[in-house]
């Protein structure tokens, strides 16, 4: 892992690389991302590409009682939550992923919640959810269906490149979880 931000080369290098989860046993909700990006790959920690709005969404949204830096994300773990990824290979773009890579990682995430079981599974990025499983007018908020036991939830992409939602929106949308994942 580089305590340092990554140079040029650094980032190539970082391409097809993978993180591991912050996961355990039972947590409340289980974060999963569409697949790291290289900059999240090269410094080994998810969402943490500067300008990426994940860990100020979930402090925002009452996730977290203060603002976590993605070197601090296996704090999570004691908080009920973990992270992983939809497609587990880096890429400098979700767009540079085929449609296979989201279908096979369903697969694999279904095999993770059913080992681990969390009560809520909740996918950041409502088009990578759409792809995986197929539900191409799925919208924000709670699905219909479970995967392996789990509740599904869909946001928005925190990625910086999403200027469809705004940092208010998106701790919004994000606390509408929280309520759900607290009152279950």
């Amino acid at each position: 892992m580089l305590n340092h931000t990554p140079t040029k080369q650094e980032l190539l290098a970082a391409a097809g690389k993978t993180l591991p989860d912050v996961i355990a046993k039972g947590l409340r909700a289980l974060f999963c991302g569409i697949n790291p990006g290289l900059y999240s790959a090269a410094v080994g920690h998810h969402f943490a590409r500067p300008g990426n709005r994940f860990w100020p969404t979930l402090y925002r949204a009452g996730f977290t009682d203060r603002l976590l830096a993605p070197f601090e994300e296996n704090q999570l773990l004691d908080l009920g939550y973990g992270i992983t990824n939809l497609v587990a290979r880096s890429t400098a773009s979700a767009a540079e992923l085929a449609n296979e890579e989201f279908v096979r990682g369903a697969r694999i995430l279904e095999k993770k919640v059913l080992s681990h079981q969390p009560q809520y599974v909740a996918f950041v990025g409502l088009g990578a959810y759409r792809a995986a499983f197929g539900r191409l007018n799925a919208v924000v908020g709670q699905q219909p269906e479970r995967l392996g036991g789990a509740k599904i939830w869909a946001l928005p992409s925190t990625s910086g490149l999403n200027a469809n939602y705004r940092p208010d929106d998106l701790a919004r949308l994000f606390a509408e979880l929280r309520d759900a994942v607290s009152s279950y």
